[in-house]
């Protein structure tokens, strides 16, 4: 294990392990911060948990945290009774909030995956007083000039699905194909920071449910994006995107933020679709101006 730059930072922030079932899925959640803060609720990216947000967590002091991981990753349970897919993640959002106790005013941040979950859930009327959504994933991933790594991506989750099951296990867990992912998405040129960032992938990134559930979820992932939800979110919305993103482009960003009531659009340069393991300082600087702001509004 390779010790984390943000440790120091994060191990002055309170936590808290829980667990709570809803609507029949044990999940997983930590807790973050004094419990009279400001809340702030975190949905992770797709085949992370929620070790992945702690970098932005260890930014943002003076909240009220709470991360779960999602169904079917980390440490939470797959769905029993659904598919896992954006309705099903996006239902479990709400009761996964109300499960919590959350009764008060509350802002709410989406990373990548988390973007689309997030914002489905506010479109069918989640009422979070603020969104972040941080790398959005802002145009379909099939078209424009990065389809075709998402069309060798789907070829790669088939090829798992139509394996026997310990051989799919065993392609999805593949550590080379994990290390070229993280290889590619990594645009720091820091050494050690990059080192870092592979050792985050090579933990948690194979830490998934089963077979069927992933496999479900990366089609929720792929065929669906922020975009098919704005118009339908009137919170305050902020959206922190990155300058050399691989998944949505710069340019997509650009119309995306157009499509909302009321947004804005944060441009991190030189950094791409890891902004919460390479600049979480920048965007923790950016989403606390933010709330801030919106708090005395």
């Amino acid at each position: 294990m390779i010790d984390s730059p943000y440790a120091a930072a994060l191990a002055r922030i309170p936590v808290r392990a829980h667990r709570v079932d809803v609507d029949g899925t044990d999940t997983a959640w930590w807790e973050y911060g004094e419990a009279g803060a400001p809340v702030l609720v975190l949905v992770h990216g797709f085949r992370g948990d929620h070790h992945g947000l702690e970098p932005v967590v260890a930014q943002l002091p003076g909240y009220r945290i709470i991360s779960p991981d999602l169904p079917g990753f980390g440490e939470s349970a797959t769905f029993a009774d659904r598919e896992h897919d954006i309705d099903g993640y996006a239902r479990w959002l709400g009761a996964f909030i109300e499960a919590v106790g959350i009764t008060g005013d509350y802002d709410l941040l989406g990373h990548s995956f988390g973007s689309i979950v997030s914002s489905a859930a506010v479109a069918g009327g989640l009422a979070p007083r603020r969104l972040v959504l941080v790398n959005p994933i802002g145009a379909p991933a099939l078209q424009g000039p990065r389809g075709v790594m998402t069309r060798l991506a789907v070829l790669y989750y088939r090829a798992a699905a139509a394996l026997p099951e310990k051989a799919g296990f065993a392609l999805l867990r593949n550590g080379a194909v994990v290390r070229v992912m993280s290889v590619t998405m990594a645009k720091t040129g820091e050494r050690e920071l990059r080192r870092w960032i592979h050792d985050q992938h090579d933990r948690y990134f194979s830490d998934f449910g089963d077979r069927d559930q992933l496999l479900e979820a990366f089609r929720a992932s792929v065929s669906h994006d922020v975009s098919e939800y704005a118009e339908r979110i009137a919170v305050p919305t902020l959206l922190v995107a990155a300058e050399r993103d691989d998944v949505t482009p710069l340019d997509a960003q650009h119309r995306l933020v157009g499509r909302f009531p009321d947004a804005t659009l944060e441009v991190i340069p030189e950094v791409g679709h890891l902004i919460h393991y390479e600049t979480p300082g920048d965007a923790a600087a950016r989403i606390g101006r933010f709330l801030r702001a919106e708090s005395r509004a």
